[in-house]
């Protein structure tokens, strides 16, 4: 069968089932919906110039990728390239086809240096060298039984500290943006990135359809959040901490752990069963606290590098 490569259509059903169905099936550890895919292809800030491509052989989508440009950092030229094939579907071409047409998008727009995420098994690792990518940093994938597991019992909040739901900005999210911001910049990362663009945070993080308010907890100090753990669920039982931060000031305090702590309790009332989250694995204060709670590392990702021209 022929294997053709060409952009996602976010209003064809087919297109966003098949793109959210292959995600799954090769990156299990990561929550996503159909309508999150097709959120984020008309939601993200048109300077990212996304475009998600689908392979697809006879019919069917059987591999993936994410493109676009980190628009939002003060370094120009840098690109990101994440591809993801069927896994019954391997060694067919896709992977190779969907690479060399997100490159040469990305080149047309500047691009000077492309970022890829593969997941850390030696065929991937190969394919990534053998179209000229070398590998930089790495991050774990956790998982955490929420049916079944044993969380740490619910922390009384400190004198002065106060436990909130996200929802209860809903007025003025401005607080937590700021907040979002602030800790996001301390992330380790291969992108310097200026977190700066509110009206981007509410379109990409605050109204997407990921996000639970209700479960995502802000520890709040006279009156200001200084700390989160931001929650997003598929709505059915799966869920995710898609960060977890604590304003500088407020550090050393256990803020962040008692608000993920409360996140996770409120996650479990509802009903979900899977818990997700992902680290740095260099990050060892946060690993540590994810041990705590009793995730396990559940699989590895080795961000890789290629320099174009």
């Amino acid at each position: 069968m022929t294997i053709t490569v060409r952009p996602l259509r976010p209003d064809v059903r087919a297109d966003i089932e098949g793109f959210s169905h292959v995600r799954h099936l090769a990156l299990p550890f990561m929550v996503g919906t159909p309508d999150a895919v097709a959120y984020d292809v008309t939601h993200i800030h048109p300077d990212a110039r996304y475009r998600p491509l689908v392979a697809e052989e006879d019919g069917e989508v059987i591999g993936t990728a994410q493109v676009g440009l980190v628009h939002d950092s003060p370094e120009p030229g840098q690109g990101y390239v994440n591809v993801y094939v069927h896994p019954e579907r391997t060694g067919r071409g896709a992977g190779t086809l969907l690479v060399r047409t997100a490159e040469e998008y990305l080149a047309e727009r500047g691009a000077t240096r492309l970022f890829a995420w593969i997941l850390d098994a030696p065929g991937n690792r190969a394919f990534a060298e053998r179209h000229g990518y070398r590998a930089g940093r790495s991050a774990h994938f956790l998982r955490l039984d929420l049916a079944g597991g044993t969380l740490p019992p619910v922390q009384a909040p400190p004198p002065g500290v106060e436990l909130r739901t996200a929802a209860d900005f809903a007025d003025d999210p401005r607080p937590l943006f700021e907040l979002d911001a602030e800790t996001a910049s301390d992330e380790p990362s291969d992108v310097t990135y200026e977190f700066t663009d509110y009206e981007a945070w509410l379109e990409e993080t605050w109204n997407h359809p990921l996000l639970s308010r209700e479960l995502t907890s802000v520890a709040v100090v006279d009156g200001r959040p200084a700390a989160f753990s931001l929650a997003r669920t598929d709505g059915a039982t799966r869920y995710t901490n898609a960060m977890t931060g604590t304003a500088r000031a407020f550090r050393g305090r256990g803020l962040a752990k008692l608000a993920k702590n409360d996140s996770l309790h409120r996650a479990r009332a509802a009903g979900l069963t899977e818990a997700f989250t992902g680290n740095d694995t260099g990050n060892g204060p946060m690993l540590a606290i994810n041990k705590w709670f009793g995730y396990e590392i559940c699989a590895t990702e080795v961000r890789h590098v290629r320099e174009l021209g």
